[in-house]
């Protein structure tokens, strides 16, 4: 359910906003609500399983997960979206930490192996689904199906968890999580979000510096909390190994550039290029395949030449593969245009994933590799939530100035283009009448 949130969201947002006539800054939030709640309370949401039970937690994360979902696939209005996906970002920083959790507990030695390789296999392969079927059901259902899909696996997944899942929990648990921390991070979080998408639209408007002020106050005060909590959500001592910052630093970058940037492709896909959504979900696929399929191999590349190497190639190939997203113009062929990217694309993310949890494994004391893997995946996925808002800053102020001199209408979103039918769409796609009262044609 998560992994094909997701992934299937992005090529569904610009058929979404076409059908609820929702601005930029609205619609940023439907992948910022969720990804804000998910990265600052995942954490917390792994030691509160270990605390009051995994599986208690686990099916309580997918049942609020599940009811977040109906919301979305029933909102009348993007900000009833957004209030649904915040919510569903709640329940899988319940849910998502207990999945790993509840295998961990329940199977033992080669056994465990196993499960958590299915476990990261089907991972990766509702990934690669996640585009290819959010595009299908934008295109010929809704968009609402995307969320409403949801509902039969939460069910399956709760009848499951009742009759065959054993509960667990870890006796040595702190008696008391950490709320405090969790509040902070998520205000500071939000608070810096919420300020870089405001700066998006219009001359910057000096209270923002309120709201950076804010931001900083309370993610310094997180620092302070954790420092002095006896069981804080983040050890900061972890931090102290140098190989374990830069590989955490690493992250930050990376995923800023993944997340970043792959959220906008969808817009140039289907609004720019004139990509059926069901296209526009398929032309990533090559990116996703090739990470899936080379992990292994570049698992075992760190055993033999270390992890620097591997680390290093994989970001050039990810930045050759932006670039190459730059290139092409309007029109042409996928095969000579965007396919060369996602290859790129591919090709690096396979080169750097596996050896940099690797690298955080090995950099952290082997009694905290749970600590150390929890606080990875919250910098990957903080660094899509802060990108998305920066990179939209960028986005949203040149996009107008670029396109000036050329177009006569003003630009109301990155690759927004007249509401004319274009000759790629087939006649089961089309762009609603109404587009055209935001976006005059020419």
């Amino acid at each position: 359910m998560s992994f094909i949130d997701a992934t299937a969201i992005n090529v569904a947002l610009p058929i979404m906003q076409r059908d609820l006539h929702a601005g930029a800054v609205p619609l940023q939030w439907v992948v910022e609500g969720y990804t804000l709640f998910l990265s600052a309370l995942i954490l917390l949401g792994g030691a509160l399983g270990d605390r009051y039970g995994r599986r208690r937690m686990y099916m309580i994360g997918i049942a609020v997960f599940a009811v977040a979902s109906l919301a979305c696939a029933l909102a009348p209005s993007i900000e009833i979206v957004d209030a649904a996906r915040a919510l569903q970002g709640i329940g899988g920083a319940l849910a998502v930490p207990e999945s790993l959790a509840l295998l961990s507990a329940t199977f033992t030695g080669e056994a465990r192996g196993r499960a958590i390789g299915t476990w990261s296999g089907f991972a990766s392969i509702t990934s690669a689904l996640g585009p290819l079927l959010g595009g299908f059901l934008a295109q010929h259902a809704s968009w609402r199906w995307v969320f409403l899909i949801n509902l039969p696996l939460a069910v399956a997944v709760l009848l499951i968890c009742w009759k065959a899942v054993p509960e667990s929990s870890d006796p040595a648990a702190p008696r008391r999580p950490d709320v405090a921390g969790a509040l902070l991070a998520t205000g500071g979080l939000g608070a810096l979000t919420v300020a870089l998408i405001r700066a998006q639209s219009g001359p910057f408007d000096p209270s923002l510096w309120w709201l950076f002020v804010a931001a900083a106050a309370a993610l310094a005060a997180f620092v302070v909390v954790e420092r002095r909590e006896p069981a804080p959500m983040i050890p900061l001592q972890v931090f102290r190994s140098r190989a374990f910052s830069g590989a955490n630093l690493y992250t930050l970058f990376v995923y800023m550039a993944l997340g970043g940037s792959l959220y906008f492709i969808p817009y140039l896909l289907i609004n720019a290029q004139g990509y059926q959504p069901t296209a526009a979900g398929a032309a990533l696929l090559p990116f996703i395949i090739l990470n899936f399929s080379l992990a292994r191999w570049s698992g075992g590349l760190v055993a033999r030449i270390g992890a620097r190497t591997p680390l290093i190639v994989g970001a050039l190939l990810v930045a050759a593969g932006f670039a190459a997203f730059a290139r092409p113009g309007l029109g042409g062929s996928y095969w000579t245009t965007y396919f060369p990217a996602a290859i790129l694309l591919g090709l690096g993310a396979s080169c750097f994933i596996a050896p940099l949890t690797t690298t955080v494994f090995d950099a952290a004391p082997s009694d905290a590799s749970g600590v150390a893997s929890g606080i990875n995946n919250a910098v990957a996925r903080t660094a899509g939530l802060l990108a998305v808002a920066a990179f939209g800053i960028v986005v949203w102020r040149i996009f107008p100035i670029v396109t000036a001199a050329s177009r006569p209408w003003p630009a109301t979103s990155p690759i927004e283009k007249p509401s004319v039918s274009s000759s790629k769409a087939s006649a089961s796609y089309q762009s609603p009448p109404t587009v055209r009262s935001y976006v005059p044609a020419t």
